[in-house]
């Protein structure tokens, strides 16, 4: 009985089952401590020891949602969903607006990693006024979890630059060479582009063929939470706009989404596009709004210290190892797959790659697998299971912003599509990368 495998699978379970993932989480905390044969204590002593990895990451949400109101506030969400429900009234543009507008999301979601490294803090703020626009067209919401969590995850984890850099570059060389293997000279394009085809071919799967019927939403709740009361100036657009590039700004120079969300919400305020006698209800609720996301953040970091803690990781590992042998296809599979269960329990690339490159290095080297194999194997390891974990803020970000009114499902609607559609790609296309190269 391996204690990392019976806890994320019982979490993933509970979830699947619409149990909270907060408390789904914490059974699993549990039951990977008694698994592992654990003093309650003790386990209690190592989930706490990695919550605070997660608080930062929290308040930056609370944060973005307060700024997300304030924009909400000002009227320049209402102000996009009036103008594109002018140009869609033109019947024969509709279906050039609505690509249009799909198209504009995934490239929004490829500059946030790169480009623009703003990560998710995009999404509260631009996709809920797009929904209305999109319902009158009926896509399907499970398909803009798709655009969205593709230009999340594959931009780190191919292209070296922003949030790639710090993936590709420090994260994955850097602890790949800490287990014993340099791999400097190793093109991290090269190694990563076979399973980067994988995440396009989940995505064209889900454009062109798994969500291209119609899909009715009850436009009237939406319009309840996301519409009533649009009323908004040019003076009030121009603080909002105003307030968006501060934020972006601050986010860039002070490499914090904290500050950058907290500038945000200041320029609203003294612009006057939020009344200073209501910023701090409005605030207060804003941090309401995100804090859903930040409670299961910080409880999947306690959750990765305890998996830590088990060692049974590594138990999991060499145990697969030791019924394989010599056999390179299988072996490439195993650790493949053992990294998709870690970071689905985790649910961050970032934190899983530290977690078995240590393991995975000392195996792959004496398996006799090339260096750009085992970056590939490494990388593609860490990143399977990003996309479609209940506690990766690549699908908690896109249901913060789809779920505005209650119609879209965390686990249904974005964490299952996104699992189908990217991990089973990229697991094969992965395996496919490592035998090859």
């Amino acid at each position: 009985m391996n204690a990392v495998l019976i806890s994320v699978l019982l979490m993933l379970l509970l979830s699947l089952a619409r149990v909270n993932v907060v408390v789904s989480i914490l059974l699993a905390v549990v039951t990977a401590g008694w698994v592992a044969h654990m003093p309650l204590t003790e386990t209690l002593t190592a989930f706490g020891s990695g919550l605070g990895n997660g608080a930062s990451v929290a308040l930056s949400y609370g944060l973005l949602g307060a700024f997300a109101l304030a924009l909400a506030e000002s009227g320049l969400p209402h102000a996009m969903a009036d103008g594109l429900a002018r140009m869609a009234e033109k019947g024969t543009r509709g279906s050039s607006i609505k690509w249009g507008i799909i198209g504009a999301l995934l490239l929004l979601a490829i500059a946030s990693q790169n480009l623009l490294p703003i990560h998710i803090a995009f999404i509260p703020l631009v996709v809920p006024p797009l929904l209305f626009t999109l319902g009158q067209f009926k896509v399907d919401r499970r398909l803009l979890a798709c655009v969205i969590t593709f230009g999340l995850v594959t931009p780190y984890m191919f292209w070296p630059v922003g949030f790639g850099h710090i993936f590709l570059n420090q994260i994955l060389l850097g602890n790949i060479a800490k287990a014993g293997l340099d791999a400097s000279h190793v093109n991290v394009m090269h190694a990563m582009l076979i399973p980067a085809i994988g995440m396009l071919f989940g995505l064209l799967i889900a454009v062109f063929f798994s969500y291209r019927k119609p899909r009715h939403y009850d436009l009237e709740a939406l319009v309840a939470v996301e519409r009533e009361g649009g009323h908004y100036t040019r003076r009030s657009l121009t603080v909002a706009v105003v307030a968006m590039v501060a934020t972006f700004a601050v986010q860039l120079a002070a490499d914090s989404m904290i500050l950058g969300a907290l500038a945000g919400f200041v320029v609203c305020v003294l612009g006057g596009a939020v009344p200073f006698k209501k910023s701090d209800s409005l605030f207060q609720e804003g941090m309401k709004l995100m804090a859903g996301i930040g409670l299961i953040m910080i409880a999947a970091n306690g959750f990765a210290a305890v998996l830590q803690a088990t060692g049974d990781v590594d138990t999991l590992v060499k145990g697969s190892m030791s019924m394989i042998g010599d056999n390179k296809p299988l072996a490439a599979f195993l650790m493949l797959l053992v990294g998709l269960i870690v970071t689905m329990g985790i649910g961050s690339s970032f934190s899983t790659v530290p977690i078995i490159a240590t393991i995975y290095v000392p195996l792959a080297m004496h398996l006799g697998f090339s260096a750009t194999a085992i970056v590939a194997l490494v990388g593609t390891a860490g990143a399977l299971g990003d996309a479609g974990s209940p506690a990766a803020d690549s699908t908690l970000g896109p249901t913060s912003g789809l779920n505005v009114d209650g119609q879209h499902d965390h686990m249904w609607d974005t964490v299952v599509p996104t699992f189908l559609h990217y991990n089973l790609p990229l697991l094969a296309f992965g395996w496919i990368a490592v035998m090859v190269l």
